[in-house]
């Protein structure tokens, strides 16, 4: 058996790459959990407070880099196996039996490549807007105050809500004939008084906005929904085989516990992916 690239010991290796892709398979389903709420009709509130825990919480930020480290060492550990791996073996085999093998198995290095590289391309669309964007919204609430339609900046407390007509940005130029706005924004988040200079609230980000945005984009939305299917398409595969092949890596291996095991990972590799491509179809396609 080759070695690992990053693990000189095979067996270490078969270890961890089974640790890690058991640990990712949690994050998917509470991942998946999360964006579900995307269904829920006039759910930016909730959805918008949900990515802001994800985000702040010191805990699930603990957790976002054991996930992080456990996606690089589970793609790269798993691509440099594949290559040594075909090194060792330069002629590949006359004949390949089906029978004994699974489409799945015989590709996971490519199907993880391409989970690898939605992953990428999902952080930088969704997860660096997040957290870097200059120009990420704020949640805003339309409410009927005496008959007319106002829009409202909502803060991260029970009950606040700031009039954007009295809101300014840091940095905004103002007219000097003009009366001076109650509020400024600053750090991307932070309220404050603009007189006092006295920090009021913290303001939503509104990530569910980004997102539906993203899939009902007129030029690209169906592209980006495409694409998105596709990906889980190649999880589905990728969880068919990956998901009992980590528990056999680990020792648990029974004629009670196999047949269960390969029920439950079967049952979440197509659920679980179907789901999580269900949201970009519905949000796509509806009015």
């Amino acid at each position: 058996m080759a070695k690992s690239a990053l693990l000189k010991s095979s067996i270490a290796k078969k270890y961890w790459m089974a640790l890690t892709g058991l640990f990712l398979c949690l994050f998917l389903a509470g991942h998946l959990a999360g964006n579900l709420q995307l269904l829920v009709p006039n759910n930016a509130l909730n959805f918008n407070q949900y990515a802001l825990f994800m985000t702040s919480n010191p805990a699930v930020k603990l957790l976002s880099y054991l996930t992080y480290i456990s996606i690089l060492f589970h793609a790269i550990d798993g691509i440099a196996l594949t290559i040594q791996n075909k090194k060792a073996r330069p002629i590949g085999y006359a004949k390949t039996n089906g029978s004994t093998s699974s489409f799945a198995s015989r590709n996971m290095a490519v199907l993880g490549t391409i989970i690898l590289v939605f992953i990428v391309t999902h952080m930088v669309n969704f997860w660096a807007k997040m957290h870097f964007d200059k120009n990420m919204p704020l949640m805003t609430k339309t409410i009927d105050v005496q008959g007319q339609k106002q829009n409202f900046y909502v803060g991260t407390q029970v009950g606040q809500f700031f009039p954007v007509e009295q809101v300014a940005k840091e940095g905004d130029k103002t007219d000097q004939t003009m009366m001076p706005k109650q509020f400024v924004i600053k750090n991307r988040t932070d309220l404050y008084y603009s007189q006092a200079d006295v920090k009021t609230a913290d303001l939503y980000k509104d990530l569910y906005k980004i997102t539906i945005d993203f899939f009902k984009d007129a030029k690209y939305g169906l592209y980006f929904t495409i694409g998105y299917v596709l990906a889980m398409i190649a999880l589905a595969f990728h969880l068919w085989h990956g998901f009992q092949s980590a528990f056999q890596s680990l020792g648990v291996n029974s004629s009670k516990l196999t047949p269960v095991i390969k029920f439950f990972g079967r049952a979440f590799a197509l659920v679980v992916p179907l789901l999580f491509a269900i949201i970009p179809i519905i949000l796509h396609f509806k009015k």
